[in-house]
């Protein structure tokens, strides 16, 4: 049976494209920053949207609550409505070519739970955020179950604003080992050039989650791996561009930005995201290769995007010398 990607027209598009070295319309040419920025601010999360400018972030990366009454900030009265209203304001403050990653999982028990299903249909229906993938994580250890199948995935949408959205699949490929590849080469159909740069990690990613005694371990009871979150900003940012996580609970989504050079702004209502974040500043340690970033905290946004947008630019920061910001902590 023929691959149906054989004859789907974007497929098709993207291969001439490749075949004569054009580049794609939504391809970015990522600026190398010296400095990333990140702001930290203890509010709530609608609140803080509402107060954003338009167009100013080009991935929205969040793990909301699932509202399964871990704790405080994971029980709500009625999820959908509550949902709702940060929704409507992704696709506003998302740049052209941004992105869009929500968590969740399938566990809608009624109508006041809520779940991930519910937030996709809400944002085919009633937003202009474009679908683009499900992808699945998957992983082999979990709590057991006797009355359904237990469960060994969750999952997390990838919406974007156009059809002009940012993707780097090569930065996220799978090397494969020197075996594979020297069989794939003997392949003539197959391309060198591909087989050097890995396969495609597909929608379905083997990652480990994070157990007990993890060294990746901040103290958050719903903390993802630090792999599954790196991978979605490597493909859907590019250097010197801006991350906002707004449920942002233990900060791994801002170590990760520090370490892959992203600018990041990250939102919580509970002021524990400090201490969570300051653990995973110590569990990252010194790296020499780490370029030098700055951690502000409860800086006027319009200014904070002002400092983003000059590093980025590589305007001197003399020209937008900016007052009455607070400073965490400065590392060089």
């Amino acid at each position: 049976m023929a691959n149906k990607s054989h004859f789907n027209s974007g497929h098709i598009a993207m291969n001439l494209l490749k075949k004569n070295g054009i580049e794609h319309s939504a391809t970015i040419n990522s600026k190398q920053i010296e400095k990333s920025l990140h702001g930290i601010y203890i509010q709530d999360a609608v609140k803080f949207l509402k107060n954003m400018p338009d167009n100013s972030v080009q991935l929205v990366l969040i793990d909301p609550p699932y509202n399964l009454d871990l704790d405080y900030w994971d029980t709500c009265e009625d999820y959908r409505s509550w949902a709702k209203q940060w929704l409507d304001e992704i696709y506003r403050v998302l740049t052209d070519t941004g992105n869009c990653v929500i968590f969740g999982g399938f566990q809608f028990q009624d109508l006041k739970k809520g779940d991930l299903l519910e937030i996709l249909h809400y944002t085919r229906h009633n937003t202009d955020l474009r679908f683009v993938n499900l992808v699945i994580w998957y992983y082999k250890n979990g709590m057991s179950a006797h009355r359904f199948f237990a469960n060994r995935h969750e999952e997390a949408i990838w919406l974007s604003k156009t059809n002009k959205y940012y993707f780097d699949l090569d930065a996220v490929r799978v090397p494969f080992d020197e075996a594979t590849k020297a069989m794939y080469k003997k392949d003539k159909r197959l391309n060198p050039e591909s087989i050097e740069k890995g396969k495609n990690p597909t929608n379905v990613w083997e990652i480990g989650r994070l157990n007990g005694n993890s060294i990746e371990r901040v103290g958050h009871p719903t903390q993802k791996p630090l792999e599954i979150i790196r991978r979605f900003v490597r493909a859907l940012s590019y250097e010197g561009s801006i991350v906002l996580d707004f449920f942002a609970g233990s900060g791994t989504t801002g170590r990760v930005c520090i370490e892959e050079n992203r600018h990041s702004i990250m939102v919580d209502a509970d002021n524990s995201l400090n201490t969570y974040f300051e653990k995973h500043i110590e569990n990252m340690g010194n790296n020499c290769f780490q370029k030098p970033y700055q951690i502000i905290e409860n800086i006027n946004i319009n200014e904070l995007l002002i400092k983003m947008n000059s590093i980025t630019a590589k305007i001197p920061n003399s020209e937008i010398y900016l007052e009455n910001y607070s400073l965490d902590y400065d590392v060089v």
